[in-house]
């Protein structure tokens, strides 16, 4: 306590070091706190189950035929066979994620949904705040008219009325009767309004692809369930030839919901690290120039009797107190920080966002960071400052600062600038690699195109005509609308949410490309015309590519160059049946058109197959559809236009979404853009503390010059003498850490390869253009500091002798 008081009077005479130190902890501790807050909530945190340790994702890895989709997922025959031979779980669900159509609770609206076994519930351990969850059997056809809501949905579309359990709402235009609510923050797999039990059925060779998740029996390992799903991916008989058989994975449900992002957060806190460290470098250079104007004092209080401990114990309280007061700010601005970085993260990049929040945790690893700290950089100034002999500290009386003091200080200079470089060339690369990513060629043009979809439901659509029927009143007035240049739809738009993939049949016997799985979206006349897709070859599709004409196609260059090698596809003929094709199930390629980013700008070219609706004569493949207009003039403007289009067709039709295609394109490079933006940031903080730190260094060894700079001056030395005997000193110590730094920079940079696109880590350019931008701010620090010495008086400098 004897050492806190003398601690705190000290830093008190001294309010300039005081707050500069304060400030340059709070801001590495602060962003430090505010990134372990969103990694510890989303990585670390168990999730709220009962017992989440024995909750397991279980999926296959499909790397080629399934790229863009994730691959935590299982086809639903998998699925089916697996929860009839394991022995290993106590329960198993399957469940998908989807946009529902309600109707029944005021006006028609687009809910977030999920359909999912009647296990759900009972497999997560979780229980309804109101009512009830699913019964056993209630996901099996005549049995699933029910559904559980979300607490929001029931606050906004029922007032948070208890009486709402019982009643009645249309999704997707079928009855289903409220049985629950569930409490407020459950959010599995995501926030979701609506629950919906539904049974697996497969289908003949169509597959769905479904998120599967177990509880596991007590005492088995994660290997022994890992063990039990590939053995019986190798025993399901007919289904997958044994060559093409998906290897098995078995996660924890814990590392499914966060492991996409989990090394974007691992990087981030990486990043902060260096801040902190860059922070303690400038601190600890600040207590160094602090302890060199105490000299005396110290070696009075080493006179008195004070053994070295002592003395060091006492200084280590005051940078411990710096620490802790900078702790404790650093935490107000985490506060205020951690919100602000889950609101600029991209929708859907941070699962369990609404757990996100300070916490017990959280405090003890900010008060630990904080003590940890304040001993690491405080140790070596006070190790030495309590060095120098007695003697000399008492003659020299604190005017000038040793060889060994410089020394020190310099390197301490050297290894911010050092770490610096590794931050900024991180930042380089991510900045070229956005860069790179957002001048890819989508395929289409997407400036003055606005897009609206909709999904109608099976109940009520339920034949091909119906659908085709809706489309073609749709696209008639969405063409009347003022602006409007060309209009057309796709059942799955580029940049969209879903995609539907598949093979065929080639005419002649001909092989399929083995593992090749094409995309198959369904167009409309004048759609490539409308999206601004180039026709290459041959001819689009026309209002006579109807029901009654032979079946037609359009496929992409990167198609007719897969499928058809060295040959021109026009003419060529496939077919969708297995079996015994009847003349009419024929298509013959008609036309091809330049390739189109469907999943995302660093997607490969996708090999795509085009049919034009007025021939599917499978609702299921029309029911999802997206509306692209093309206008002369703002886009956005025709937004509500549209929703009234919709409305007058079919009130009880909610429209899913309404964007521009630049908006659709802007979402999906909105990660990558926000990793550049929080690197970015996190890199110029430690670029200005860089700055700071040389300038402070300088500045100090300008001042304990100043007799010396004097007499050189008095012996003729001009003014640019003195101007260069300073720059060179800032070129060394910037040559140096630029020197260390790029050495550290190619080691660690590789943590980003994933990261990058069409940017390799040790990029030449990014490198040069960092250690320039680097040196340019260390000779800008040098420079106020090298331009007072040249101001220095010799007179004046002498009189101090």
């Amino acid at each position: 306590m004897s050492d806190v008081r003398l601690a705190v009077r000290g830093l008190l005479r001294s309010p300039g070091f005081t707050v500069v130190a304060v400030l340059a902890i709070a801001l590495g501790i602060g962003a430090n706190t505010a990134v372990f807050t969103i990694v510890d909530s989303v990585l670390l945190r168990p999730l709220p189950f009962p017992e989440p340790e024995r909750l397991y994702a279980l999926a296959v890895v499909r790397d080629d035929p399934f790229r863009g989709i994730n691959d935590t997922v299982m086809p639903d025959f998998l699925y089916v066979y697996f929860r009839k031979q394991d022995r290993l779980f106590e329960k198993l669900t399957a469940y998908n994620s989807h946009r529902i159509n309600m109707t029944g609770a005021g006006d028609a609206r687009s809910v977030s949904g999920a359909f999912a076994t009647a296990d759900f519930f009972s497999v997560l351990g979780a229980n309804a705040a109101l009512g009830r969850t699913f019964a056993p059997d209630e996901d099996q056809p005549g049995h699933d008219g029910v559904v559980v809501i979300g607490d929001n949905l029931w606050r906004s579309a029922f007032g948070a009325d208890p009486a709402a359990i019982g009643k009645s709402v249309r999704l997707d235009g079928e009855s289903h009767t409220i049985i629950g609510v569930m409490p407020i923050g459950f959010a599995f797999p995501a926030p979701l309004d609506v629950w919906v039990p539904q049974g697996v059925h497969p289908s003949g060779h169509n597959s769905q692809l479904l998120s599967v998740m177990g509880r596991i029996k007590p005492g088995v390992s994660q290997n022994q369930a890992t063990a039990e799903l590939d053995t019986i991916i190798k025993q399901i008989p007919g289904e997958l030839d044994v060559r093409h058989r998906p290897p098995a994975r078995v996660v924890s449900l814990l590392e499914s919901v966060s492991g996409k992002v989990q090394r974007s957060l691992l990087v981030f806190l990486g990043a902060v690290a260096f801040v902190l460290l860059i922070a303690c470098t400038n601190v600890a250079n600040l207590l160094l120039a602090r302890s060199a104007g105490r000299r005396q004092e110290i070696a009075v209080r080493a006179a008195l009797g004070a053994s070295r401990w002592r003395l060091i114990r006492h200084l280590l309280t005051e940078s411990t107190l710096v620490s802790l007061a900078g702790g404790a700010a650093g935490l107000i601005l985490a506060v205020w920080g951690v919100p602000a970085l889950v609101k600029l993260a991209p929708a859907e990049m941070l699962p369990r966002a609404e757990q996100i929040g300070i916490d017990g945790w959280v405090l003890a690893f900010t008060f630990a960071i904080a003590l940890v700290t304040g001993l690491g950089f405080g140790i070596i100034p006070a190790l030495q400052a309590t060095r120098s002999e007695l003697r000399e500290s008492l003659s020299l009386g604190g005017r000038s600062l040793t060889g060994r003091h410089e020394r020190l200080r310099g390197a301490l200079v050297v290894a911010e600038i050092a770490l610096s470089l590794v931050l900024l060339t991180g930042a380089g690369l991510m900045l070229k690699s956005f860069i790179r990513l957002r001048s890819v060629d989508t395929g289409f043009r997407a400036e003055h195109l606005i897009t609206m979809t909709v999904e109608l439901p099976d109940s009520t659509y339920q034949t091909a005509s119906q659908v085709q029927a809706f489309h073609g009143r749709t696209l008639e007035k969405l063409s009347h609308l003022p602006g409007v240049m060309a209009s057309a739809e796709v059942n799955w738009l580029p940049f969209g949410s879903g995609l539907m993939m598949g093979d065929f049949r080639l005419e002649g016997g001909r092989k399929f490309p083995p593992g090749l799985m094409v995309d198959k979206p369904i167009v409309s006349p004048g759609y490539f015309r409308t999206m601004g897709i180039r026709l290459l070859r041959g001819r689009d599709f026309t209002a006579n590519d109807n029901g009654d004409a032979l079946l037609v196609a359009v496929v992409s260059d990167s198609a007719a160059k897969r499928i058809w090698p060295g040959a021109d596809p026009i003419g060529k003929r496939f077919t969708e049946e297995e079996e015994n094709p009847k003349p009419k199930d024929w298509v013959t390629v008609v036309g091809v058109v330049q390739d189109v980013k469907q999943m995302g700008m660093a997607d490969k070219p996708r090999e795509t197959v085009y049919q034009t609706s007025a021939q599917i004569n499978r609702p299921g493949w029309l029911n999802h559809a997206a509306f692209v207009v093309r206008t002369a003039t703002d886009p956005e403007g025709l937004a509500t236009a549209m929703r009234g289009v919709v409305r007058d067709i079919d009130r009880n039709q909610p429209v899913q979404s309404i964007a521009t295609m630049q908006t659709l394109i802007d979402a999906s490079t909105a990660e990558p853009r926000f990793q550049t933006r929080l690197l970015g940031a996190f890199s110029l903080l430690a670029l200005l503390l860089a700055a700071v730190g040389t300038y402070g260094v300088l500045a100090y060894s300008v001042a304990q010059r100043t007799h010396e700079i004097g007499i050189r001056m008095a012996l003729g030395a001009e003014r640019r003498d003195v101007l260069r005997l300073v720059l060179r000193r800032t070129l060394m110590l910037a040559g140096a850490g630029v020197l260390i730094g790029a050495a550290g920079a190619l080691a660690i940079t590789r943590v980003l390869q994933k990261f990058l696109f069409e940017v390799k880590p040790d990029d030449p350019a990014t490198f040069v253009a960092v250690a320039a931008l680097l040196a340019g701010v260390a000779l800008a620090a040098g420079w106020i500091p090298a331009w007072r010495a040249t101001r220095v008086d010799p007179v004046e400098a002498l009189r101090y002798e």
